[in-house]
């Protein structure tokens, strides 16, 4: 797959970096904390697919064949 047929795009002048031991901006919380847990994890989802170029209409579980030997 190649990450031109990916079908979600960053929008860089909205992103920042900060590091981990900043703390949160006050309205980024309340935002989170506005939305269900549902949302949060589609949000999580997301960004994972974003992040590990992983697409779910076109990915699938790879066949695994085991053979055995009777005794």
């Amino acid at each position: 797959m190649n990450t031109t047929d990916f079908p979600y795009r960053m929008d860089k002048t909205a992103f920042s970096v900060s590091a981990l031991s900043d703390e949160i901006d006050q309205d980024e919380k309340e935002y989170w904390l506005s939305k269900t847990p549902q949302e949060r994890l589609q949000a999580l989802e997301l960004t994972r697919q974003i992040v590990y170029g992983y697409d779910p209409s076109s990915t699938r579980l790879q066949r695994v064949l085991t053979i055995t030997e009777l005794a």
